[in-house]
């Protein structure tokens, strides 16, 4: 033995020894690994459930590759559901039962969903679900049901929004008859109803359902008006619906068709719908950002799987291993076996759910899976209410092409063209342009206005009442030779022209409702009825808008005035007769002018008596006839004859301002009750009528007769009229020849009556409320919002100016003619505060002369009791300043120059020369003394007037009036007043 051979001979053993301890570690380490089972229940069958489990699979290889230093290893047990509820349920309760699962993921299905809730909740193992989409689930609130997706109820805000956005207002949902497509509905009617869309019919389809009653079903729906579907299934009822309908024209122009993501997300897979039945529809389909953990799945994907596309399902399924796994981890030190208690004495009718056992780890598992939050290949994996969340939906648009996005749907901002641009706040009536466009089926770019007409081609039948009268609304002729029919009319220039404005077009023609022998029928109410049998497509015409007829069809907003009226005759109450002079003051007002008259020729006569010589000589008869002669004059201005006193000529301008007022009002009144025709109703009011039994008149076939029924009136003194000319006829007969007293009608038949006898008729309340003319069509119809809106655009602008114009030319209309109000009288009221402002006035005036002529008698007085009669009396300051206001107020130049003493001694003297005395020679003896006294009292007061001007003014003849004025007010303000010496 060499060398070499015995070295190896001795280490041998030693490398043995080596390799031993290194598989004992090797084993210990392995020991340590703890294995959890978990099982999966899916269709194997399908392709969707292969990629899903794929995609579970490669998730727990990638995740433990990445994670080697984890206690736990998932081991996964799957289970064949084969697409049945049983078999779910079959599956579920072996792995639960036999292999102590402490979780499932499944099932594929939301039909299969509800009992596996069940069992996991019993038993405390979390039921991990990627595909069991329907928000109905949520009603078990069960605990242990965790949605590793988010619900269908998520993508109805998108399709409202798409809705909203074409401003269609009727849909039909098309939908499997199960859990999973009646989930979404209570969503989708919540959702319409914010926007105010109205879910017409509801197309369920069982999945078992033959070609033949799907296609019954979907000719049921082309009889119905609505042409927007939404279709909420799964893809292969889908493909048999969208084979069956392009089959049968459904999908051609007119139609819209939206598709949830339960299509649109399987589009890719083997056996989907083709891409030619759904040329033109708009589907909502899941959006996934594109991060870099998605693009490097997608690779591993492609080179591992090859060509095979993952879904979105297949994600969801990827980032639900992964959850599953970290929460597993968390746990590892949490007991994760089963408490069991087999029943012994449960005998044959015992089942598997006796012995149905609770996991120990199901709580903390399930908290586990609630918190655990990471950055998945779907986005972020964060559970909110045991589910995800999505925030955005893509647009899709199928073209024969392929899906192009058309645009996208983010919570909080609604549709945008693009991701990346903030868009909140952008006006919804514009949120078409906000998605980019669309290829709708036809093959047209033209948006489908959501509803058609079922006519089968035929144009629309529209009802028009055929009438005798008041034919400037609607009129039906047919030529008798050609048997052509000419339908005119107010009502229909509006609903041509409402028609014209639609953005679409609608065919139509005109047939009118008559009697079979071609006679007006007149009774509207029948005619109403028959287009709610659909004998009629619609009704045009004169027609009110009334609650009953409301309930058997749709009107449209009214186009026309509204409200019901009472029309009576007007008479002319103008003034009349020999007195109509004494008409436009009040008694009252008479009474008061009188006394004015009076008191002003007192007041006259009273000033008059002290400043005028000529006026005292006269006899008392002369005087009272000057007085009111002058008093009267000033009505005229005519008052010639100047007066002398300041206190009369305060007094003329005072009254010549009353009179000045008083007579252009009295002028004015007269003038109107003389020329102004005052045309006031022979009834006043509808309760005249009925107390006084007037025969009414109403129009042929309106609903006024059953209004004046209602307010009571003897049906036997109600007359029909057809037109405004018998109208006419029967009110120039009145009642006590057979006609009538007054007519109860709508405010647009009335109006046109007005229009030709507006001076001879009036309006009298009460005035009921109506809702007007407007155009009916069946329950339902999606015409009338349109045809409404464009009515307010037509009445709002010149066209129905012109309409009117047309048919009603030179209209003046008497509603808002004030005549039932009586001529006006001036009455004391008028001029009370004048009257109470000039007699301030005048006693103001009147107390002013009262107090001079007291101080002139005062001063007069104190002269007699001091003076000496046959001497000069003393030179008294105080009579100074007296003498002074008794020139000044008495003995005055009415020119304003100097006073020659000839005329102050002839003033004075003529003071006192008014004073009779009575007859006889003693009187003339009395008399002559008493001049010679006051001539002699004169000129001592003209003496001192000048010894008072020439000592203290230095003025020669300084008594003339003007300087007698001057002088004194100087004097009396320098010395305040005072009764000083001079």
């Amino acid at each position: 033995m060499s060398f070499s051979d015995n070295i190896v001979s001795r280490s041998l053993p030693i490398w043995l020894f080596i390799y031993l301890i290194f598989l004992v570690l090797l084993g210990k380490s392995q020991k340590e690994v703890l294995q959890v089972k978990v099982g999966v229940v899916l269709d194997t069958n399908l392709t969707l459930a292969d990629l899903s489990l794929r995609a579970i699979n490669m998730s727990l290889s990638e995740f433990y590759n990445t994670h080697n230093r984890f206690k736990t290893r998932i081991v996964l047990d799957i289970r064949n559901s084969k697409g049945t509820v049983v078999g779910a349920a079959a599956s579920a309760l072996y792995l639960i039962n036999k292999r102590k699962v402490v979780a499932i993921i499944g099932p594929g299905s939301s039909m299969q969903a509800p009992f596996l809730i069940n069992l996991g909740n019993q038993s405390q193992v979390p039921i991990v679900s990627f595909s069991a989409t329907s928000p109905l689930l949520d009603s078990l609130r069960s605990p242990y049901f965790i949605r590793a997706t988010h619900d269908d109820s998520a993508q109805v805000h998108a399709i409202s929004a798409i809705i909203e956005s074409f401003r269609w207002r009727e849909v039909v949902p098309i939908y499997v008859d199960n859990e999973f497509g009646e989930g979404i509905l209570p969503y989708l009617v919540d959702a319409f109803q914010e926007i105010n869309v109205r879910i017409r019919y509801r197309s369920a389809i069982s999945f078992y359902s033959s070609d033949d009653q799907i296609k019954k079903e979907l000719y049921r729906l082309m009889t119905m008006p609505t042409r927007v579907f939404i279709v909420h299934m799964l893809p292969d009822l889908g493909k048999r619906i969208f084979s069956i309908a392009q089959e049968i024209g459904m999908i051609n122009k007119g139609y819209a068709w939206i598709v949830t993501n339960g299509i649109i997300d399987q589009m890719s897979l083997p056996g989907g719908p083709s891409l030619e039945d759904m040329h033109g529809v708009v589907g909502v389909k899941t959006y996934f950002s594109r991060s870099k953990e998605l693009a490097n799945l997608e690779a591993r994907w492609r080179k591992r799987f090859g060509g095979e596309q993952l879904t979105h399902f297949g994600y969801w399924a990827y980032d639900t291993a992964t959850a599953l796994a970290m929460s597993v981890e968390q746990i590892s030190n949490v007991n994760m076996s089963f408490n069991t208690t087999t029943n012994t004495s449960r005998g044959d009718n015992g089942t598997d759910l006796d012995d149905l056992g609770v996991a120990l780890s199901g709580p903390k598992l399930l908290q586990a899976l609630s918190t655990v939050s990471f950055k998945g290949v779907a986005g972020r994996f964060l559970l909110k209410n045991r589910k995800l969340e999505p925030t955005t939906f893509k647009i899709i648009n199928i073209e024969e092409s392929g899906q192009r996005t058309v645009g996208f749907w983010k919570s909080k901002v609604g549709l945008v063209k693009r991701l990346g641009v903030d868009q909140i706040g952008t006006n919804i009536s514009h949120s078409s342009r906000r998605l980019r466009p669309i290829v709708w089926p036809g093959d047209t770019t033209l948006v489908p206005k959501g509803w058609e007409i079922p006519t089968n081609g035929k144009k629309l039948r529209i009802a028009v009442p055929k009438k005798d009268g008041f034919t400037n609304f609607v009129e039906v002729t047919k030529d008798a030779n050609t048997n052509a029919l000419t339908v005119t009319g107010f009502c229909i220039d509006v609903f041509d022209a409402v028609m014209r404005q639609l953005p679409y077009a609608v065919p139509y023609e005109y047939v009118p409702f008559e009697t079979p022998d071609g006679r007006a029928d007149g009774n509207y109410n029948n005619m109403v009825y028959k287009v709610f049998l659909g004998e009629f497509d619609g009704a045009v015409g004169d027609t009110t808008i009334l609650a009953n007829r409301s309930n058997y069809v749709d009107f449209a907003l009214p186009f026309s005035e509204t409200g019901v009226v009472f029309v009576v005759p007007v008479k002319d109450e103008r003034e009349k007769g020999e007195w109509v002079f004494l008409k436009p003051l009040t008694k009252k007002l008479w009474c008061m002018t009188a006394a004015l008259f009076i008191y002003i020729g007192l007041m006259v006569w009273t000033f008059e008596s002290i400043a005028d010589k000529t006026f005292r000589t006269q006899r008392i008869i002369e005087k009272i006839s000057n007085v009111f002669y002058f008093s009267f004059s000033t009505l005229f201005f005519a008052h010639r004859k100047p007066s002398t006193s300041i206190y009369t000529r305060a007094l003329i301008v005072i009254w010549c301002f009353v009179v000045l007022i008083l007579t252009q009002s009295y002028t004015a009144t007269l003038t109107s009750m003389l020329t102004v025709q005052e045309l006031r109703p022979t009834v006043r009011h509808m309760d005249e009528l009925r107390k006084s039994g007037a025969n009414i008149g109403y129009q042929k076939g309106s609903f006024t007769l059953e209004k004046l029924k209602q307010e009571r009136f003897d049906e036997s003194k109600l007359k029909i009229y057809n037109s405004p000319e018998e109208m006419r006829e029967l009110f120039l007969k009145t009642s006590s020849n057979g006609g009538i007293d007054a007519a109860f009608d709508e405010v647009p038949y009335v109006n046109l009556f007005m229009t030709k006898y507006c001076k001879e008729y009036t309006i009298i309340e009460p005035r009921y409320k109506a809702d007007g003319f407007g155009f009916a069509f069946p329950l339902g119809s999606p015409l009338v919002p349109d045809i409404s809106r464009q009515i307010l655009n037509l009445t709002e602008g010149e066209n129905m100016r012109a309409i009117e114009n047309k048919w009603f030319p030179g209209e003046k209309y008497c509603l808002d003619r004030n005549t039932t109000d009586t001529p006006i009288q001036l009455d004391h009221h008028s001029f009370q505060a004048l009257f109470m402002i000039v007699f301030a006035l005048f006693m103001i005036v009147f107390g002013t002369s009262l107090v001079l002529l007291l101080i002139m008698l005062s001063c007069r007085r104190y002269r007699e009791g001091r003076g000496d009669m046959n001497g000069d009396p003393p030179n008294n300051p105080e009579d100074d300043h007296l003498l002074l206001l008794l020139l000044m107020w008495t003995g005055a130049n009415e020119t304003g120059g100097a006073a020659e003493p000839a005329d102050t001694e002839h003033r004075i003297v003529e003071v006192h020369e008014g004073v009779n005395f009575g007859d006889g020679d003693h009187e003339a003896n009395h008399i002559g003394k008493v001049n010679l006294e006051l001539q002699r009292q004169q000129s001592q007061v003209r003496r001192r007037c000048n010894k008072l001007f020439s000592e203290k003014y230095a003025l020669r003849n300084g008594c003339s009036a003007s300087r007698m004025h001057l002088a004194y007010f100087k004097e009396v303000f320098n010395q305040g007043f005072g009764l000083t010496s001079v």
